[in-house]
């Protein structure tokens, strides 16, 4: 029984019959349903693989997976090799379906002036008594993707690493950034840190050909956009 476990399950199959690592290296969107549906399952019976399994089970309701759905516990347990736990995962990955096509898709907040930067950036960082340095990651039409926050410092100041920015900014898919951070003295005039690290990033972003669009100092009294005074 120990050697039929260990051969049916799918980190044992042949790499090119393993959906699992198919994913990984091709996208989930070359996949077929009965592999999509084994990876759920994880393995199939003493005399079939779980795609084999996954295969039957979409051809008794022919092959659409809305009637998928509609199966109950019971019902996917007639199939052998399919138990309470298997049948649970492929209804609750059908449920997870349903309810995604049913959510509104995120409406992006896009960016086309300072001004709209700081109206999504002032509930972050007004009143804070320290500073922070925030990063807004854009798509190709300005959209932002994210809002992070990449450091926390003191009255004074804080620090800022490009390291960080830019890795942050690839991970998130980031065609352009823009930097923001917060002076709770009230001053908007940049310090000599302030325009060197601004260099600095806008410099790295042409090597990453990841635009630095504007960088903002904000204030309880308003915001101060390095673009829009000519410091670019």
């Amino acid at each position: 029984m120990e050697d039929y476990k260990q051969s049916s399950g799918i980190k044992f199959w042949a790499e090119e019959d393993r959906p699992r690592e198919k994913l990984i290296d091709k996208g989930r969107h070359v996949l077929t349903e009965a592999e999509l549906v084994a990876i759920l399952i994880g393995s199939g019976s003493r005399d079939e693989t779980a795609v084999e399994l996954s295969k039957r089970i979409l051809a008794s309701v022919g092959n659409n997976l809305n009637e998928l759905g509609k199966l109950s516990v019971q019902e996917l347990n007639r199939f052998k090799g399919v138990g309470d736990a298997k049948a649970i995962s492929i209804i609750a990955a059908l449920e997870l379906g349903r309810r995604r096509k049913n959510t509104e898709v995120i409406k992006r907040e896009k960016i086309t002036s300072s001004k709209d930067v700081f109206e999504i950036m002032k509930p972050l960082m007004m009143d804070l008594p320290h500073e922070e340095f925030w990063l807004l990651m854009l798509n190709r039409a300005n959209s932002v993707i994210k809002k992070e926050l990449i450091s926390r410092g003191g009255t004074a100041g804080t620090v800022v690493d490009t390291k960080i920015i830019f890795k942050t900014a690839v991970d998130n898919g980031a065609s352009s950034i823009i930097i923001c951070h917060n002076h709770p003295s009230g001053n908007l005039k940049p310090s000599e840190a302030d325009l060197k690290i601004t260099k600095n990033i806008k410099e790295a972003g042409k090597i990453m050909e990841i635009a630095l669009l504007d960088h903002l100092i904000i204030t309880e009294n308003g915001f101060y956009s390095f673009v829009d005074e000519g410091v670019f």
